[in-house]
């Protein structure tokens, strides 16, 4: 297996653990304003968007490497 092989692969798999992350951030921002913690979960939305945008990112790069 060549190195741009084992990059999808490490892409992907990032991808997918970045997403289950993503979803795990959302429900404990709720958890946090159902305890009142509004603060605190703002901090964890802010989080969330970077989140996504890590999301944005390794797919592109996923995109572009079989390019």
């Amino acid at each position: 297996m060549d190195f741009v092989e084992k990059a999808k692969i490490r892409l992907e798999h990032w991808k997918t653990h970045n997403d289950h992350h993503y979803e795990e951030y959302q429900i404990f921002a709720d958890h946090l304003e159902d305890a009142g913690k509004t603060k605190s979960a703002a901090h964890i939305r802010e989080m969330i968007e970077l989140t996504a945008k890590i999301g944005d990112c390794l797919s592109s790069a996923l995109k572009e490497i079989d390019e």
